[in-house]
Order: structure tokens, then C-alpha cells, then sequence
């Protein structure tokens, strides 16, 4: 388990009189589980899940695609009662720029993924988890959802966000959570792939009102190396908007990957027509995990990802994992008349001049498009 600080884990183990443990993972997917509500039964025995867009049919004594989602007696058992990461957070590294800037945000993550992207920590789990046999210890925390929220109270954060795996593939259980802290004022946010289903997005939209896909390429051909498929991440990022969520777009620009003007012009293009005020985030790739060969993107090519989104009608393109080599990209400017609104320093709010006029300009009165507290 991964805490922010040692005052939040102290906290932590004061609220809670169960440690965290060490726990194979088996264990851990067939204990730490209930009922899920996302999946219809099926004959046979078999069930649909629609947490994903793999729309998995799992067969009695399976899993799906994610591995945590598993059929028992024709029922779909999904990951329930605990966190395997947990840590406080600023808002601004989820990254949402448009949303409470400096709030803090209790992000939790458990285990699982439903693609396999090479360059993701959550790599190395996935495929430890389709190994059936597999003996690795998971570190993981149970909690219910009261003593969440109560830490996060206790804590002072505003924004409550599944992240770190995939929070799609589990949705009844940051549902739990956000339904609680909603009680005590708290928003509830995703940090996903964007691999969703139109019945996901409908369950998640009462209880999540800030949602971060990521974009990671406009390629099929990519996004099947990646384990997914491009037009339901395209399908997801224009649904979420016109569900009412607040959405924020990433891409993390990986050279040899999706670095070509061609495609960056396309990522643009097509978030201008869901709106030309959807924050488009454009990352640089660390190398990493199985992608120690290819080189880190350096502050010319996210700038060249900037230009992209600007020509395409962009208002609020944002470069980062750079601080301080992006220029003016990490802060916020008004639309209207170009005004330094929020100055950020990578994940730092040095200056928010939208904190007293509720997300209005002070310099021409122009609404900011955002959720802005």
C-alpha cells in the first residue's frame, strides 16, 4: 500500500484497526469480492459484463480480460472492500487543470487492467494475473467506505479520484465510495483509458463529476497493440461530455508511437468537434517498464502538440511532465482576452485569480469553462 506521507498514514492506522497485509493474490480476488451490478446472466451459466468495452462473456468458473471480474455460480464477482494504493494528492496530477485548482484529492487505486499498454506500471500486475498459478503478494488495505471518506475528511481533500489501475473495471466499488463522500460534500473523479460502455458511464454519472481519459493514439492499429479499440475511447470522450461530465483529455506523446504531426492533428480535430473548450493535455513519455529503448519526449515535440490543438480550435491546451522547459503551456490563460488566470508550476498553483470570482475573468468578465469551486 502506498501512503502520502506519514501523517496520512498514521492517520490511516489510527482510524483503522486492521493493518494493511500482505496477501496472495488469489486470496485477495476471491475474498476481497462481491456481487457486481454492471453484467446481465446469461444462459448456460455465462455472464456479460459491461464495465469495459471488451463487453466480456464469462464462463462459470472464469475470468474476464481484466482478470478481476470473475464468474462464480453464474454471477459476476467483482473487486470489493479494499485499496491497494492510496495517497493525497493535488488535483493537478490526476492531471485536471479545469477543477478545483490546488484541491486536494484522495486518489485510491486497486488491481487490474483491461488493456496492456507497455509503458504503464500496471503492465507488470497484468501479467502476473493471467498467470492462473501465480504466487505474487499483493499489498492491499480492507476499509469500508465510511472509513474512507472519514480520512479524507480528516485530511482536508475535496476531490475523491479512482486512479492508478484501471477504475473502470471497478466501478461498484468507487461508486460505493463516491456515493458516501457525496454525503459529506466530496466529488467524485475518474483517472481512466477511457474504455467505457454507455451503461457504465450512465451507473458512474450520479456519483463522478470529473472524468480524465486518456487519448493515446488515433491509430486502430495502435490501439489493438494496446489491447483496446480506438472508437470506443473516441465513443467514451464525446459520451462523458454530453453526459454533463467535467472531461479532460491526456496524451502521452511517445516518439515513434503517436509523435507524427498527421495524428496529433488528428487527436486535435477531433476533440475541437466534441468542444473547442475540452482541455487537451498533451504528456512527455518517461522511458519505462518495457520501453527502456524508446527516448523520452523532449519539450519540442509537446510543443508541436500545442500547435496542433491551437490550429485545430483549441482553447486550453496544456504541455506537460516538463516543469518549467514548456513556456506558458502550464498555466491557464483566459480565452477572451489572454489573461494569466491559474499560474502552475508542474503539479503547483503559484497563483489562482479565478478563486474569488467563481470561474469569471476578472479582467473581461468571461465564464472559464470548468468546475471552478
Amino acid at each position: 500500500m502506498v501512503l502520502g506521507g506519514a501523517v496520512v498514514e498514521e492517520e490511516f492506522r489510527r482510524l483503522s484497526v486492521r493493518e494493511a497485509q500482505q496477501t496472495p493474490l488469489g486470496r485477495v480476488l476471491s475474498e476481497m469480492a462481491r456481487e457486481g451490478e454492471l453484467y446481465r446472466r446469461l444462459d448456460g451459466g455465462k455472464v456479460e459484463c459491461f464495465a469495459c468495452g471488451h463487453r466480456c462473456v464469462v464462463f462459470e468458473g472464469l475470468a474476464g480480460i481484466c482478470r478481476v471480474r470473475f464468474n462464480r455460480g453464474g454471477r459476476l464477482y467483482v473487486p470489493w472492500g479494499y485499496v491497494g494504493a492510496l495517497q493525497l494528492d493535488p488535483i493537478e496530477k490526476k492531471p485536471f487543470f479545469h477543477a478545483y485548482p490546488g484541491a486536494r484529492t484522495l486518489s485510491f487505486g486497486m488491481l487490474g487492467c483491461d488493456l496492456h499498454c507497455p509503458y504503464c506500471q500496471n503492465w507488470q500486475l497484468s501479467q502476473t494475473l493471467r498467470d492462473p498459478v501465480a504466487t505474487r503478494l499483493a499489498d492491499f488495505t480492507p476499509l469500508t467506505p465510511e472509513e474512507f471518506v472519514e480520512l479524507a475528511v480528516r485530511h482536508g481533500a475535496k476531490v475523491l479520484a479512482s486512479t492508478y489501475n484501471e477504475p473502470l473495471i471497478t466501478s461498484e466499488w468507487a461508486v460505493a465510495l463516491f456515493r458516501e463522500g457525496k454525503k459529506r460534500g466530496l466529488v467524485g473523479s475518474y483517472v481512466s483509458n477511457g474504455n467505457a460502455t454507455p451503461e457504465v458511464l450512465d451507473y458512474l454519472r450520479p456519483y463522478v463529476d470529473l472524468y480524465k481519459v486518456d487519448l493515446k493514439s488515433m491509430r486502430e492499429g495502435s490501439y489493438r497493440v494496446l489491447g483496446g479499440r480506438l472508437q470506443t475511447v473516441l465513443d467514451t470522450i464525446r459520451g462523458a461530455w454530453e453526459r454533463g461530465f467535467w472531461v479532460e483529455v491526456v496524451t502521452l506523446v511517445v516518439p515513434g508511437f503517436n509523435d507524427d504531426d498527421g495524428e496529433l492533428r488528428e487527436a486535435a480535430a477531433f476533440l475541437a468537434s466534441v468542444s473547442p473548450f475540452l482541455p487537451w493535455h498533451v504528456t512527455a513519455f518517461h522511458s519505462d517498464y518495457r520501453m527502456q529503448d524508446t527516448p523520452d519526449t523532449p519539450p519540442e515535440t509537446l510543443l508541436r502538440a500545442v500547435r496542433a490543438g491551437e490550429e485545430a480550435g483549441l482553447r486550453y491546451v496544456y504541455a506537460g511532465n516538463l516543469p518549467g522547459r514548456v513556456g506558458r503551456y502550464e498555466s491557464t490563460y483566459c480565452h477572451g482576452c489572454g489573461a494569466l488566470l491559474v499560474e502552475r508550476r508542474g503539479f503547483a498553483v503559484l497563483r489562482n485569480r479565478l478563486a474569488s470570482t467563481r470561474g469569471i475573468c476578472p479582467d473581461c468578465g468571461v465564464r472559464i469553462p470548468g468546475i471552478w469551486g
